[in-house]
């Protein structure tokens, strides 16, 4: 026989804690079964203690896998204690195994496993640590995390679309810029030198070319000095509060990539609202966690207003269609579903609805993006060839006369 700490909740939702003394392990669970306790936690007394580790960035794919993982075992009743135990042996990031570890030191000496997670801010967001903490005050911890996994392989198939939709024109502007150096850099000042033997007038593209050539020549180290520079000041001014508000306000307000990027603010807004409505975290702090999660100063300023309008009484529609940064259907949608009792389902169909408009999107921008990018090689790199054999073609009509 051996002695068992355990930490449970009862019927009535408190914790509780306590030793209990059976043959093994599954044994004390039955028999805390027996007595309608929920258990949470189960260790023997002899249980080897767990070095602390210190938290830093997980892999959000990481994260839905340990998410997933966890949340089955739990529902199939196997104990939270028991289940970071066999999820710290088969995890292969190795941070996040120290702190399953960590984690699961931590819920042995009785605290909460949200408490537990808290400790590494930067592996586990507040998004994260909140739907962990409705889900275990409400005793539906697995359901909750199920929850998270497939949230975060949402948004991160959001992300991905919008990475790989960018990444073709990135590619081949990049491309168009080295062939175009290396055109004005290289190529340019031979066929300079064969027009100073040939001598006479070139013509005017020519001479602009040549004069392009040449100043880029004798100040390309100024001209990346002071790309390099532009780049740092731009980065330290949108690291500061009111500069990454106007640069996030430009970004919603630009004409061709705009109206994307406010697609996919209100799909994640509305997911992880609905998310954390559904897992029964209160409107005011999950409003609190969304604009946190919202990636967008101007948004999160629209969010924290409503946040405060709500505390005042106000429904939640109200201020966001006072913001002028949602679309009128998405604050009719919420106002309707405040109404009816339904705000978790009209925000998932608010989700569901604009993540298709994304996709629909991001083809659209891809479909017109590539004509542009073709048109632009055209111009500078046929503008170039053009401007170089221009002279070229007058000789030859000189000579056919």
């Amino acid at each position: 026989m051996s002695f068992y700490q355990y930490t449970a909740k009862d019927v009535s939702g408190k914790s509780v804690t306590g030793m209990i003394e059976a043959a093994s392990e599954a044994e004390a669970a039955s028999a805390l079964h027996k007595r309608e306790l929920v258990v949470i936690s189960l260790v023997s007394s002899k249980q080897r203690k767990i070095k602390k580790v210190k938290g830093g960035k997980i892999k959000q794919d990481d994260l839905v896998i340990f998410s997933r993982q966890l949340a089955t075992m739990i529902e199939s009743g196997i104990p939270l204690v028991q289940a970071l135990a066999i999820l710290s042996e088969q995890i292969d990031n190795r941070l996040l195994k120290d702190i399953t570890m960590a984690a699961r030191q931590d819920i042995e000496s009785g605290t909460n496993f949200c408490d537990a997670l808290a400790k590494y801010p930067n592996a586990f967001s507040d998004f994260f640590i909140n739907m962990s903490r409705a889900g275990e005050a409400s005793g539906t911890l697995d359901e909750v995390l199920d929850r998270v996994a497939t949230y975060m392989e949402k948004i991160s198939s959001l992300t991905r679309k919008i990475r790989s939709s960018l990444v073709y024109p990135a590619v081949v502007i990049t491309m168009a810029v080295l062939i175009t150096a290396v055109l004005l850099l290289k190529v340019v000042p031979t066929f300079k030198g064969i027009f100073s033997m040939l001598g006479g007038d070139l013509p005017l593209p020519t001479r602009i070319l040549i004069g392009v050539s040449e100043g880029l020549r004798h100040y390309f180290p100024f001209v990346v000095v002071m790309f390099v520079v532009l780049v740092v000041l731009f980065q330290r001014y949108t690291s500061t509060e009111k500069g990454r508000y106007i640069f996030d306000k430009v970004k919603l307000k630009a004409p061709v990539l705009g109206p994307l990027f406010r697609k996919v603010a209100v799909a994640k807004f509305a997911r992880t609202f609905s998310t954390l409505v559904k897992s029964g975290v209160s409107v005011l702090n999950a409003l609190d966690i969304v604009s946190k999660t919202a990636g967008n100063k101007v948004i999160e300023e629209a969010i924290l207003n409503c946040r405060g309008a709500v505390r005042e009484g106000e429904p939640i529609s109200s201020p966001l269609s006072k913001s002028a940064v949602f679309p009128p259907m998405v604050c009719r949608m919420i106002g309707v579903g405040e109404q009816t009792g339904q705000l978790e389902k009209m925000l998932t169909k608010i989700a569901d609805f604009y993540d298709d408009q994304v996709d629909a999107a991001v083809s659209g921008l891809t479909s017109m993006i590539e004509p542009m990018v073709i048109a632009f090689l055209g111009v500078i790199i046929g503008g170039i060839v053009v401007s170089l054999f221009l002279p070229i073609f007058k000789i030859t009509e000189l000579v056919a006369r």
